[in-house]
């Protein structure tokens, strides 16, 4: 069975480079979903995101597609309360 889609307003977080403590790292951030097709979600952070090649993203919007390995819905540290 697909996963369900995201959509505009919902939480996601996305696998990818970000600044944390100053530093790039390669791990989960979370964001807001800002646009949504029945392909691909926007996904906008608060902090500033690289593409894969390295280039800051001025927007801070990253596109991911629906059931990627890269995208989920969030998870928290106290098991859902």
């Amino acid at each position: 069975m697909p996963k369900e889609k995201f959509v505009v307003g919902e939480k996601a977080e996305v696998k990818c480079a970000h600044l944390a403590n100053g530093r790039v790292v390669e791990d989960w951030l979370t964001g807001t979903v800002v646009e949504a097709d029945h392909r691909m979600a926007a996904i906008q952070f608060t902090a500033d995101v690289f593409s894969s090649n390295g280039w800051r993203i001025p927007d801070r919007i990253l596109w991911c597609a629906h059931g990627s390995p890269n995208i989920r819905r969030p998870t928290t540290k106290d098991g859902g309360r």
